[in-house]
């Protein structure tokens, strides 16, 4: 049905949505062309509402559509699931044009902000406004503060930022 490599990511992506379970579930939706909840949790022994929940979640991100039916004899709604592997590489470019822009304001902010530090592990860095509070010493540590030189961190960004572009023709 799909191929590896679209395979492989999907199974990267439902991992990341749902965990271990999302990936027991997306391998049964691989097999049945389509199905609905209650078979899903029989055959692969994950929980009802889990199953549902995920569901949701992957069909909040359009990797699987829903159709409903009304079942005659309780009236309930019966909902058939099926996989949308079409859709996957939708999902990704969204989730790589989400991933870009927070990576471009928060390059913006380490190319507009001066840093100081006082270069304890469990300490954080702080803006020169913050430092200039607290009259440049740790308010964790109460260690001096001294410069922090970002321009690395900087330039890991900017490649990072690049990259995505790239990838997606922008």
């Amino acid at each position: 049905m799909l191929s590896t490599i679209d395979d492989a990511t999907l199974m990267k992506v439902a991992s990341a949505l749902g965990e271990e379970e999302a990936v027991i579930l997306i391998e049964h939706l691989k097999v049945s062309d389509e199905t609905t909840d209650d078979e899903i949790a029989n055959k692969t022994a994950i929980r009802l509402n889990s199953v549902r929940k995920i569901l949701y979640k992957l069909y909040d991100h359009s990797l699987v559509s829903l159709r409903r039916t009304r079942d005659p004899k309780t009236g309930w709604f019966i909902f058939h699931w099926k996989l949308q592997p079409s859709q996957l590489e939708g999902f990704i470019l969204s989730q790589k044009r989400r991933v870009l822009e927070k990576l471009s304001v928060r390059l913006e902010y380490e190319k507009n902000h001066d840093f100081y530090y006082c270069y304890s592990e469990e300490c954080k860095r702080v803006p020169f406004e913050e430092a200039v509070e607290v009259v440049f010493h740790c308010n964790t540590c109460d260690k001096p503060l001294i410069h922090f030189e970002n321009e690395h961190m900087i330039s890991k960004l900017l490649e990072k930022v690049e990259t995505l572009r790239k990838e997606l023709g922008e």
